[in-house]
């Protein structure tokens, strides 16, 4: 592991192999059925992950300081937009966990319809480098908010931060196996996941080649995929927009996170076909500083 800015060893950590996913799977598997995790009520649940996000919270400068060793973003982004965004995002769902509920249908008086949201078991959860612990924190909020356990691996640039999260996770109180942490490369320890007979959900970030790999790989027991993949969001400025917002946001746009984000608008700006805008547009942004 080294470090963004010159490439100095920071630590090592260990690559997963299969075998180490075959036994994240078969721990998730057990807490799921065990019940310390299977019979905690919604509101119990949510209450753990709410002590969860406090304890985010209290050790915010730790976190935003491994965050940017790991990662290479700038201190001040990591504490106030990247954990912050984990310490929010837990406790949303820790809020949410005892507000699931199904529903009753009416279908006539012969019968008596109704549906209840169960959680599906097993999840498996694939994230990458550039927001390590936010995107950690968006696959399991609601994956936990539900009921399910998981099995997380965190990308092989950035494996440190979500390492300490998992002793908060230990401290918050949640059963063993719950929640299973793995570091390790795509090609094998990613494509464990997504192939793993015992995992019913596979969530990933990345890019749209691997993704399309991933879709592939988890036909192989017809797991709920949820994909989110790379791509690049166009810019749309019209006619009557304020000329000085829009350049300001264009600019925003491209070089939040030092271009680290899949919804980066730096490569399409579509400015209404008026040649006067367009130029002043143009004028615009070649004044400002980045």
């Amino acid at each position: 592991m080294l470090f963004f800015s010159d490439e100095t060893e920071i630590t090592t950590v260990q690559a997963a192999s299969a075998a180490d996913v075959d036994t994240a799977v078969a721990a998730a598997r057990k807490a799921f059925k065990d019940p310390s995790w299977r019979d905690l009520s919604p509101t119990d649940r949510g209450n753990m992950m709410i002590k969860l996000s406090d304890l985010v919270k209290e050790h915010a400068e730790t976190l935003a300081t491994i965050e940017t060793w790991d990662n290479g973003k700038v201190y001040a982004d990591s504490l106030t937009i990247d954990v912050a965004e984990v310490e929010g995002t837990l406790r949303y769902y820790g809020g949410y966990a005892d507000k699931i509920h199904g529903q009753t249908i009416d279908t006539g008086p012969a019968k008596f319809a109704y549906t209840i949201r169960e959680p599906i078991g097993v999840c498996g959860q694939i994230i990458p480098w550039n927001f390590p612990l936010a995107m950690a924190a968006w696959k399991l909020g609601p994956a936990l908010a539900c009921g399910n356990t998981v099995v997380i691996k965190a990308a092989e640039q950035t494996p440190l931060s979500i390492l300490y999260l998992a002793n908060l996770i230990k401290e918050a109180g949640f059963p063993p196996g719950v929640v299973n942490i793995l570091n390790g490369y795509g090609r094998e320890a990613g494509a464990a996941i997504a192939t793993h007979l015992g995992i019913d959900k596979v969530a990933f970030t990345g890019s749209t080649g691997t993704g399309k790999e991933i879709m592939k790989m988890a036909a192989v027991n017809m797991k709920n995929i949820t994909l989110e993949t790379g791509g690049k969001s166009p810019l749309l400025v019209f006619e009557d927009a304020d000329l000085e917002q829009a350049v300001k946001w264009a600019h925003i746009g491209m070089h939040f996170d030092l271009v680290l984000f899949v919804y980066a608008n730096f490569q399409r700006h579509h400015v209404q076909s008026r040649p006067d805008l367009y130029c002043n547009f143009q004028n615009s942004s070649s004044r400002i500083s980045v």
